[in-house]
């Protein structure tokens, strides 16, 4: 006797791509939360039975749910409550303060007021503002405006008073403190950011469960229904973990979140996590421990990436060398030793060099070759480390977003030739080395669309193209970021394709991402449904 298996809900009469290499489906058949199959209309609909919710796509694209492989789930929750300072919002210095002033009239004396998003090269004046400036924009209220890549910040007089931050003050390793002709002049970079954010209120659990809902919510209209959450502990600490344990016990984890820990010496919270069992792969596929991650460089329009060679017109400058190799190496070992995945950040390729020795030394010492250890950006990585990733199978991890925010940045602090050959994701690809992207938001929006757009173009904000033989496809461009996004979490068997037995996770647009013009899919698509395991997350019919 056959058994009859009746879906549980058909989607039908759309354009659905079910991952490269794969057919594109008239329609697809959902059951128990994972694809039963795809196929034509006819096909599709004669699985329905009497409790089937049927739903017509009315000829829209859809997709896999995408995978952001890198931001900060948490930090972009609660981000999307202070001062906007992005450059679309704020392209002025004017502009700038006068939104700091504003927040300020309506928060309570000495109350702090944060802002995020400025980009120097952006803005009018050409530079970083300093505490002058934002002493005469917000005198009563203590200010840390952070930049885009959240590796600089400038402080206030009163933010740098309740730090106890003076001209006096030891410059913390792997810090950088501003001075101009002997006085402070609010720039931090790198761990001298700390001084400032250990003056502030303690970030609550309530506040922390509030950021990881809110920052879900937001990447569900976006399509996005999984993302890799890229430092946690960086904002309270463990405190972390338990507040997505609540979140999801409680029906409040919007999306599927593959937890990094941060690793770094002096806030490492991984002792935490191994002594309560949360090693690689601890979880299910809505929330699950993934890596360990250890910062060794800054970022490069801020000018602290670690590079070989200086910046332009700073012959002294090659950026931040975060940690000396023994400590790197000591770490990468023993979370190695312990199973641990590790995902460490590294955008120059001085930065670049010292992991990659360091995953090559732990791999000879205690062999695994499906470990899949990754590096985060990668921006700037040469032909000769690309071979060894290869040949280690170590991933890199870009954020193709950069490319599109910061594309003419990288030009104007590191010249042509160095800064268009950042981030090579067509190189990667063609290599064979299964390159994810994502938007290390809040660093850039986590919209998808500048991000498909710069991976189909390489094309700037302004337009520059940076490099066109690293362009994809459009279906390399998705294949990144959904199938390597679940190939980089170890996660391939259960998302990142629409193939029978994995997870309904489904992302329905206006524009059709494999035909669309990039200038279409840049600024005239959006998404309109968003499915997980099957369930209608999101609904913008």
């Amino acid at each position: 006797m056959s058994v009859v298996i009746e879906a549980d809900l058909v989607l039908h009469n759309g354009r659905i791509w079910c991952g490269r290499g794969e057919s594109v489906s008239e329609a697809i058949a959902v059951w128990q939360g994972k694809v039963l199959a795809t196929g034509s209309n006819a096909e599709m609909l004669s699985l329905k039975g009497p409790r089937t919710e049927v739903i017509d796509l009315e000829g829209r694209f859809a997709s896999p749910g995408l995978i952001d492989n890198h931001l900060h789930l948490i930090s972009t929750g609660i981000t999307m409550g202070w001062v906007d300072a992005t450059p679309g919002v704020a392209p002025t210095l004017a502009a700038l303060t006068g939104k700091l002033a504003e927040r300020a009239a309506s928060t309570p004396k000495g109350g702090w007021v944060r802002a995020r998003g400025y980009d120097q090269v952006k803005l009018d004046v050409g530079r970083h503002p300093t505490r002058e400036e934002l002493d005469r924009a917000v005198p009563d209220h203590p200010v840390l405006l952070t930049r885009a890549c959240g590796h600089v910040a400038i402080a206030n007089s009163l933010a740098l008073k309740l730090a106890g931050v003076t001209e006096a003050t030891p410059v913390p390793d792997g810090g950088v403190i501003g001075l101009t002709d002997g006085r402070l002049n609010g720039f931090l970079a790198e761990n001298a950011m700390n001084l400032i954010k250990a003056a502030m209120p303690e970030v609550t659990t309530d506040e922390l469960i509030d950021g990881i809902e809110r920052g879900g919510r937001y990447l569900l209209s976006l399509g996005i229904t999984s993302c890799m959450d890229a430092a946690v502990g960086h904002v309270s600490g463990f405190a972390e973990i338990q507040a997505y344990e609540m979140a999801k016990v409680s029906g409040r984890l919007p999306v599927r979140v593959w937890l990094t820990l941060l690793g770094d010496p002096g806030v490492s919270i991984v002792e935490d996590c191994w002594r309560a069992g949360l090693i690689s792969g601890a979880g299910d596929d809505m929330l699950r421990v993934g890596a360990v991650k250890i910062f060794l460089d800054g970022s490069a329009g801020g000018r602290t990436a670690w590079m070989t060679k200086p910046y332009l017109g700073e012959p002294d400058n090659i950026g931040v060398q975060m940690l000396p190799d023994e400590v790197v190496e000591s770490i990468v070992k023993s979370c190695h030793d312990r199973g641990y995945q590790m995902a460490c950040h590294a955008i120059g390729d001085g930065a670049i060099e010292q992991l990659i020795t360091a995953y090559e030394k732990a791999l000879a010492a205690k062999p695994d070759p499906d470990r899949r250890h990754r590096i985060e950006h990668c921006g700037f990585s040469t032909a000769e480390q690309d071979a060894r990733m290869k040949a280690a199978g170590i991933l890199p991890a870009p954020q193709m977003a950069f490319i599109h925010d910061f594309g003419d940045s990288y030009i104007s602090v590191l010249g042509e030739e160095r800064g268009k050959s950042s981030y090579q994701i067509g190189t990667w690809m063609r290599l064979g080395l299964k390159p994810s992207t994502g938007s290390d938001s809040p660093v850039c929006s986590p919209d998808p669309f500048p991000n498909l757009s710069a991976m189909i173009t390489r094309k700037t904000g302004k337009g520059t193209v940076m490099n066109a033989s690293e362009q994809l496809s459009r279906e390399e461009a998705l294949q990144a970021y959904t199938e390597y996004g679940a190939w980089s979490q170890k996660a391939e068997a259960v998302k990142g394709k629409l193939v029978p037995g994995q997870w309904a996770d489904i992302a329905v647009f206006d524009n059709d991402l494999l035909t669309a013009e990039p200038e279409t899919i840049l600024s005239g698509t959006r998404c309109l449904l968003t499915l997980l395991a099957g369930r209608v997350v999101y609904d913008a019919r």
